[in-house]
């Protein structure tokens, strides 16, 4: 993942934002440089060139009178119509060198502009107060002061329609965040649904919105039902065929037990033993437990008990993060630890589990100190109906194949996996079973 992916929101409000505000604020820095630079920078140069023409023709009335006394009669009435203060000589506060604010947007281009016009303009003061613009010249009868308005060379209060752009532009981007955040709100709560139902858990759900979204969630809810309605025919119909199935094995169990015991009737238990314990086996894989309803349920409870019932050879090793109640369905989640403990046993002799609360997840850990299973094969031990060479002893008591699988269906049906890899404590396999929070 790149740089710039990290950087990107993830959620879907977040990149829509992005996609919302990032084209506005674009708009209004180059409007606004184009503005400062060009259209009120050009407006500054303007205002401020007329003003240097008047200055200009008041220092040539100056220059050209003979007598000091002579230029100030000449050039005071002059000044007062050009609205133009003009001290001859200048005093001692007349600057020395060219001021300006440290913010000043027009400053160097008033500067500029009068140091280009006025080739005896010594310095140009735009500190002083009131918006005055203090100049101090050279003439032949020394210094010259002129104050002239600040408003004569520059637009009032610019700043003005930069503030009123970002503050509608702010008002616009939070408005059309707010219509956005209406059209986004039903693919979320589609997103919701399908993903609580992907965790076994059913949520209300109404399709709103635009047409293709509407669309979309009549989608989901007809696809949701469908599966809601197979799951239902399929769990009664294998509860029918158990039930048919049941009663010649019980018939066939009763008829072995008035029969004398001896090796092959003893056999024949076994076999009539282990038929039960397939159909159950394949009973609980096909139903899943999908009837069950969600709640939140003390896991640490629950795998606690599953141990003290399994004996001596199994044992709970840690528990770690925060414990917490977790949604989950209990007898589904049980039955799947049962399945794997169960596995643990039937090839190892010591077994223990750890159960880790994380943030989004929890994680229910069984190992065992048996031979294991080759990483290659890992994958084909999940499939259902599948049995490893290992697996295949009738003696050692193997099933048909479901064991794992029905942890790994239960395990995806609360929105998690199952995750075979080898044991570090104690060498044999270690089974993950992830649910998400």
């Amino acid at each position: 993942m790149s740089v710039f992916q990290r950087i990107l929101p993830r959620g879907l409000y977040g990149r829509a934002a992005l996609i919302l505000i990032v084209p506005i604020v674009t708009i209004q820095l180059v409007f606004s440089t184009e503005f400062i630079q060009r259209f009120y920078e050009d407006v500054t140069d303007q205002m401020t060139q007329g003003v240097a023409i008047d200055l200009a023709f008041l220092m040539d009335t100056i220059d050209t009178s003979p007598t000091l006394a002579e230029a100030q009669a000449r050039v005071a009435p002059v000044a007062e119509a050009l609205a133009i203060t003009l001290t001859l000589p200048a005093g001692p506060d007349a600057p020395e060198a060219d001021l300006r604010q440290r913010i000043d947007l027009s400053g160097d281009t008033i500067i500029a502009t009068l140091h280009e016009r006025l080739p005896d303009l010594v310095a140009v003061d735009l500190t002083g107060g009131n918006r005055a613009v203090t100049l101090r010249f050279d003439s032949r009868f020394g210094p010259v002061e002129a104050e002239v308005s600040r408003r004569r060379m520059s637009a009032a209060n610019p700043h003005q329609l930069i503030v009123l752009m970002v503050f509608t532009s702010i008002l616009l981007t939070v408005i059309a965040y707010f219509f956005l955040r209406r059209q986004l709100r039903p693919i979320t709560k589609l997103a919701e649904a399908a993903e609580e139902f992907g965790k076994g858990r059913t949520v209300s759900y109404r399709p709103r919105g635009a047409l293709e979204v509407r669309a979309a969630g009549r989608a989901f809810l007809d696809m949701r039902a469908r599966i809601e309605r197979q799951i239902e025919q399929r769990t009664l119909m294998l509860s029918g065929v158990s039930h048919d199935l049941r009663t010649p094995l019980t018939r066939m169990r009763l008829a072995l037990s008035l029969l004398p015991e001896d090796p092959e009737v003893e056999a024949l238990q076994a076999d009539v033993a282990q038929m039960e314990g397939m159909v159950d086996e394949f009973l609980a894989f096909v139903r899943g437990d999908a009837m069950e309803g969600s709640e939140p349920a003390d896991a640490v409870a629950l795998v606690r008990d599953l141990v003290e019932r399994a004996g001596p050879k199994v044992r709970m090793a840690a528990v770690g993060g925060t414990p917490e109640p977790v949604e989950m369905r209990p007898q589904a989640i049980v039955r799947a630890v049962e399945n794997l403990v169960s596995n643990a046993l039937r090839f190892g002799s010591r077994v223990e589990l750890r159960l880790t609360f994380q943030e989004r997840s929890l994680r229910i850990t069984v190992e065992d100190d048996g031979p294991g299973i080759p990483a290659e094969r890992r994958d084909e031990a999940l499939r259902p109906f599948t049995r490893l060479e290992a697996a295949r002893d009738p003696n050692r008591g193997a099933g048909v194949g479901l064991g794992l699988s029905i942890a790994s269906d239960i395990a995806l049906s609360h929105g998690g996996a199952l995750r075979l890899s080898q044991s570090e404590a104690l060498g044999g396999l270690r089974v993950d079973l992830v649910i998400a929070r």
